[in-house]
């Protein structure tokens, strides 16, 4: 992005206008619907943060910050950007961004402007949608077929140019090991405890993730859910 757009977003963020209405929730300083790329870590309040963590869907806004109780009120609408008015962790480790009045919104269902590494994972989540419907074949590695660690070896590779390993062992190692409950998009996904996982797919946002799933079946979205629960998630980009 150009320093001048980046300019007219906090000056519109400060005066608390909507440069656009992008979002289906108008709050304070929703800007262009340009997709602006980045990851995020330890977001604080003037950061500009994208709803950008799949190309299919949106980010629910709630009216408190509460990941058990909380009462979601509207979405904002992917591709929408905003500043982040204040930050929180609820009482379960969750952290929340609040981007107007009532629109809080859970940190792993937004990326946040700043890191080069954006891109690539935007990027690979794109690759990864393009994908679907492609059959499971055991140890293959793209780009007719895959098994769940060929799929995400062939994502990061081609998609961010990093080698992540032919397998989940390896894979694991790839990055920052992150709880459930704090994945970000981009981020792996693995079943099974640490040296022994078994089954590998990458998230996407709003508790989905894409996979290889098992022979007879297609590279496919899914929902993570208590009956295939995972384990652990590393963030490599």
């Amino acid at each position: 992005m150009k320093k001048s757009v980046v300019t007219s977003v906090i000056a519109a963020a400060l005066l608390g206008t909507a440069i656009t209405t992008t979002a289906h929730y108008t709050a304070q300083g929703n800007s262009d619907n340009a997709i602006v790329q980045a990851a995020t870590v330890n977001a604080v309040k003037g950061d500009i943060v994208c709803v950008s963590n799949s190309v299919h869907s949106a980010a629910g806004f709630y009216k408190t910050p509460d990941s058990v109780n909380g009462q979601k009120t509207q979405y904002g609408a992917y591709g929408s950007r905003w500043t982040i008015c204040s930050v929180t962790t609820d009482r379960n480790g969750v952290t929340w961004y609040l981007l107007g009045t009532d629109a809080w919104v859970k940190a792993n269902d937004v990326l946040v402007e700043g890191k080069q590494t954006s891109q690539d994972v935007q990027s690979v989540i794109d690759l990864a949608y393009k994908q679907l419907g492609k059959p499971y074949v055991w140890g293959s590695k793209g780009p007719s077929s895959f098994d769940c660690s060929g799929l995400m070896y062939y994502l990061f590779k081609n998609a961010a140019g990093t080698n992540i390993g032919g397998w989940t062992v390896p894979q694991e190692s790839a990055g920052q090991q992150v709880s459930i409950g704090n994945l970000q998009a981009g981020d792996l996904i693995f079943w099974g405890s640490r040296g022994a996982t078994y089954h590998v797919g990458l998230y996407i946002g709003n508790g989905k993730y894409i996979h290889a799933p098992q022979p007879g079946q297609g590279v496919q979205v899914a929902s993570i859910s208590s009956y295939f629960q995972p384990s652990f998630g590393v963030r490599v980009l």
